[in-house]
């Protein structure tokens, strides 16, 4: 199967600007022969990079209010004609795909951590919203929950995704194994740093292909009138600088780390999966259910 990680920037704070990135992406994808395609953590439109570069504590400060208010605008609805563009190109090519988005919650003012799976012919087939935001995060996302805890088939082949640092959480990447999962998807904000030990050891673990797929930010993609720039500015001029790699079950590397904007493709054979369960299936004839037990609840909760 191949596969393609897209290590891009988005228009940042701009749904509209950003999917059109993603269909242009998308498109580019498909032509060199995609399979599936994946995109980094809420990409559209743009992780909350400013958490970690300004007073993000001061939650009454009037600069951060006025940044999650502009975030909250530019938040996704999935039901809308907008994000059906997206729908619509994946009928188009075939192609299954992974896009991180800041879902817009019911109530119109929260928004989750989501990572959307669409199916060429199913349309959109789970939305997985992020368990626990990460530190700062916690001041932008709301609590997600365990309905897209989840794995997906195409073409014959069991997919998977998880947001950032769950998948350092043990309980999550145990509930992706006993999905059957193959090829996982790990979509990240985008910093060499962050996936160079988990991509190989959840590989290793879980005797599957993961990919990990990450984005790139940096001073000069923040809006000018964006309320918090000066402060990020002062704080240097990159945040995140790609980190896409992929990794093979015996742990090893198929690509490395890479930064910079890019499409990372790799053909994947699926019957090395199979080959590394002989010794090793953490969720089959190596675990021990009547000892160990893992129960997931896929409840929708909001």
């Amino acid at each position: 199967m191949r596969i393609a990680a897209v290590q891009a920037t988005p228009a940042f704070l701009s749904r509209s600007g950003t999917i059109d990135i993603v269909l242009a992406r998308l498109g580019e994808a498909a032509a060199h022969g995609a399979e599936v395609v994946a995109f980094p953590e809420t990409f559209i439109p743009g992780y909350p990079v400013w958490g970690s570069h300004s007073n993000s504590s001061s939650w009454e400060h009037p600069d951060q209010q006025a940044a999650f208010a502009r975030y909250l605008d530019q938040a996704v609805d999935l039901s809308g004609p907008e994000f059906g563009q997206i729908v619509n190109a994946v009928k188009d090519t075939g192609v299954f795909v992974y896009v991180g988005v800041v879902e817009r919650s019911a109530s119109r003012g929260s928004v989750y951590c989501s990572l959307v799976a669409i199916d060429p012919a199913q349309g959109m087939v789970s939305v997985h919203r992020k368990l626990k935001p990460t530190f700062d995060e916690r001041m932008v996302w709301a609590d997600g929950d365990g309905a897209g805890l989840v794995s997906h088939q195409h073409q014959g082949v069991h997919l998977s995704g998880l947001n950032c640092w769950e998948n350092w959480m043990p309980l999550a990447r145990s509930a992706m194994y006993a999905a059957g999962t193959e090829i996982h998807f790990a979509v990240w904000p985008g910093a060499v740093g962050l996936t160079q030990d988990l991509t190989r050891f959840m590989a290793r673990e879980g005797r599957i292909f993961v990919v990990s797929v990450g984005g790139v930010y940096g001073i000069d993609d923040i809006p000018e009138d964006f309320p918090l720039r000066d402060q990020m500015a002062a704080s240097g001029p990159t945040y995140f600088n790609g980190g896409t790699c992929i990794a093979g079950p015996d742990g090893e590397w198929i690509v490395e780390p890479v930064r910079g904007e890019q499409i990372v493709y790799a053909d994947l054979d699926v019957a090395e999966v199979r080959k590394a369960r002989q010794n090793f299936d953490p969720a089959g004839h190596y675990s021990r259910p009547d000892v160990l037990r893992l129960e997931v609840n896929r409840n929708r909760l909001a």
